[in-house]
């Protein structure tokens, strides 16, 4: 796992404070490297969302709240949704087998929320490149990375792993028989319904 991965890690465990600056001569001391690699984690973690700018040249880790997680699963339940409509004639056999192979290894106990996160996003990968629309992809793409910063609540107190998986494989059991209008509304429900209780659940909070 490389810093990135790791500094990610530590911030979905509540590992890393939220609201103050985070300084690269603590984090290379935390994390056994030098500065550089911090330095273009943090690059890398801001442009992906992770972290937001603090002062002239600090970052830090903003605090997660519900209007973000419902501007994300509605723009995914939208741009997703034509991404994969657009993918769907062109599906093969090979991509549906690649998606059920990675929900066998989201079936995993013993990995990572950073790593479900990114797994998760390569199981729908899998079937949204047939589109062949790279800059589509990139924004879709770009809103699944966003995403994984509250997968703690999702696999958390909401527990919504096992029923996510139930709709991945009923979700492509419907590709393979060829619905494609039920496909799509399948996948739009599949984000929209984690989507709002997930926005419900932070609005309690």
């Amino acid at each position: 796992m490389d810093v990135s991965q790791r500094i990610k890690e530590d911030i979905l465990n509540n590992r890393l404070p939220r609201g103050v600056p985070l300084r690269q001569v603590n984090l290379s001391d935390s994390y056994g490297v030098s500065r550089i690699p911090i330095r273009d984690a943090l690059l890398s973690l801001r442009a992906e969302g992770w972290l937001v700018t603090h002062g002239k040249a600090g970052v830090m880790i903003p605090d997660l709240h519900w209007k973000e997680a419902e501007d994300i699963y509605l723009m995914r339940a939208h741009l997703e949704c034509l991404l994969f409509d657009m993918a769907f004639d062109g599906i093969k056999v090979a991509d549906i087998e690649k998606a059920r192979g990675i929900t066998l290894r989201l079936d995993r106990e013993h990995i990572s929320l950073v790593e479900r996160g990114e797994l998760n996003w390569r199981f729908h990968e899998a079937l949204y490149q047939a589109a062949d629309r790279p800059t589509l992809h990139r924004v879709v793409e770009g809103l699944n990375k966003q995403a994984v910063r509250y997968l703690g609540f999702q696999y958390g107190p909401l527990g919504y792993r096992a029923r996510s998986q139930q709709q991945h494989k009923a979700w492509l059991d419907m590709i393979e028989s060829k619905n494609k209008s039920g496909s799509v509304d399948f996948l739009h429900q599949h984000i929209v319904n984690a989507g709002a209780l997930l926005t419900d659940y932070l609005k309690n909070l």
